[in-house]
């Protein structure tokens, strides 16, 4: 057993963003074929593609009508198990999505479900409670009989009953048909979400969407979640090359995430709360420790990650690129495996004024302030970005953070990663912290160490060592290092 996944650098795709394979300005599997050489390059041990799955695209994608076929927007079944086997052939490994909390409206299921047949599959009631949709206004929607269902994103996405047999046979099957055409992996949506508490009790306050990860809400992280990722990891371990389910669970307390990857469950949870954690030593120092030890108590890896599909690039988040950069710096050393978000390896910042016309996210469409389309501008590949007429305009200041304008660039953001990420295949070893001034962190893992200054002004680590790779002049403001240095007790 190899236990790849437990330092692996995996690589998100956000497929109709990524790369552009017939010209009609939306990502597809062609697209990411053509451009698996840049991955191999770039270092990357494995990717996770966002859902290509049948579907009318109103939460682009996770809104799933057949989970067995590829939408034609991407492409056919034929170009997955192209990718598929050639991802495998460079020595890489491809990780899909499963949405398993909902289903698209237009699923079949759900249509049979308003024609009155097999409505146990879903949720409906009688009279809604009181809870709130993540993305805005109610969780329920009245049909025409005068019943209600629940949806905990948008109406087109209708939640799942898995209380229902039905449900839990057909998403083993599911999964298993993937896994038969070679996919690595899964990446679970919601894995916090599938079960409900009894009685569907009322919470009693609003703005419940901001409570998810802080506070503990009724209708995500209920225990009976563990039942499902049990049966899952079954049918994982029965399929050979170590196949494995990766959470996106929210949970009020690291404690809580940890028991997602206990060691008869999934393999990896992403770890929201190293995600954002501000730019300041003392909290990120407190998660780091806080993420290894309760991910270490259940025997399983930490997983870091600093921007992903959902939430505003992490240039924007910390004000800079300088402190990006050294954030990769810092989350590449830790011990565990790291997720890096398409676009982050160039310095991509969020987009923040997109026209309001093109701006199309269901959760930006039922709370006006909020949604994701700045984070899921397409890739700038050259230029004159390599796009014929992208589904969302790319900046023209982002000519200069293209690959081709940064790659074999000294000192590039591009060139940055892809050193980091080859001297990271050389790291081994616990995380040790070591003393340095305040507003600084600085740890070791055997002969390497790692220093970082999250303060203003300019500070002499006095390291005795070999430097490997700096964001910027080592100790310079905003600023991170990686140093070969004696092995200290």
């Amino acid at each position: 057993m190899t236990a790849w996944w437990r330092d692996a650098v995996i690589y998100q795709v956000y497929v109709r963003s990524f790369a552009d394979g017939n010209g009609d300005g939306v990502g597809d599997l062609i697209g990411v074929r053509d451009r698996l050489p840049y991955l191999t390059r770039l270092g990357v041990d494995a990717l996770w593609l966002t859902p290509f799955y049948t579907s009318p695209m109103a939460d682009f994608g996770y809104d799933v009508a057949d989970y067995r076929d590829v939408d034609p927007l991407f492409g056919t079944l034929a170009d997955a198990k192209a990718l598929i086997d050639e991802v495998h052939a460079l020595g890489l490994r491809m990780i899909v999505d499963i949405v398993p909390n909902h289903t698209s409206a237009a699923h079949p299921w759900f249509r049979q479900a308003l024609r009155g047949e097999g409505r146990d599959r879903y949720i409906f009631r009688d009279r809604p409670n009181d809870w709130e949709s993540i993305f805005g206004g109610p969780a329920w929607t009245q049909v025409e009989d005068g019943q209600w269902y629940l949806h905990l994103f948008d109406p087109s996405q209708p939640d799942l009953n898995w209380d229902n047999d039905e449900v839990r046979g057909e998403f083993e099957s599911i999964l298993r048909f993937w896994l038969d055409l070679g996919v690595d992996g899964f990446r679970v949506d919601v894995a916090h979400g599938m079960v409900k508490p009894e009685g569907l009790p009322d919470i009693g306050r609003g703005g419940q969407a901001t409570l998810v990860g802080r506070e503990p809400v009724p209708f995500f992280d209920n225990d009976g979640v563990h039942e499902i990722h049990r049966s899952w990891r079954r049918v994982l371990d029965s399929y050979p090359g170590e196949r494995i389910g990766v959470a996106e669970a929210w949970a009020p307390t690291p404690e809580r995430l940890a028991r997602y990857v206990r060691p008869d469950e999934l393999h990896q949870a992403f770890n929201f709360h190293y995600l954002f954690a501000p730019w300041d030593a003392a909290e990120l120092r407190a998660v780091i420790d806080a993420s290894l030890a309760t991910a270490g108590s259940v025997g399983a890896p930490t997983t870091w990650v600093l921007s992903n599909h959902d939430v505003k690039r992490h240039v924007t988040r910390y004000g800079s690129l300088a402190r990006a950069r050294a954030a990769a710096l810092l989350t590449l050393a830790l011990p565990g495996s790291a997720y890096v978000y398409q676009g982050e390896e160039l310095g991509l910042p969020e987009v923040l004024d997109l026209p309001e016309e093109l701006c199309q996210d269901p959760q930006r469409l039922r709370d006006p302030g909020s949604g994701r389309d700045g984070c899921r501008v397409p890739m700038p590949w050259t230029r004159a970005y390599g796009w014929t007429r992208p589904w969302l305009p790319i900046p023209e200041e982002w000519a200069d953070l293209s690959v081709e304008a940064q790659q074999g660039v000294a000192g590039s953001t591009l060139e940055l990663y892809r050193a980091a990420l080859r001297l990271r295949r050389g790291l081994g070893g616990e995380l040790a912290w070591r003393d340095s001034p305040e507003g600084t962190l600085v740890f070791s893992r055997g002969a390497f160490a790692c220093t970082v200054n999250l303060t203003s002004d300019p500070v002499d680590f006095e390291v005795d060592g070999e430097l490997l790779l700096a964001s910027d002049v080592p100790g310079a403001p905003d600023s991170a290092a990686w140093w070969k240095v004696k092995c200290q007790a």
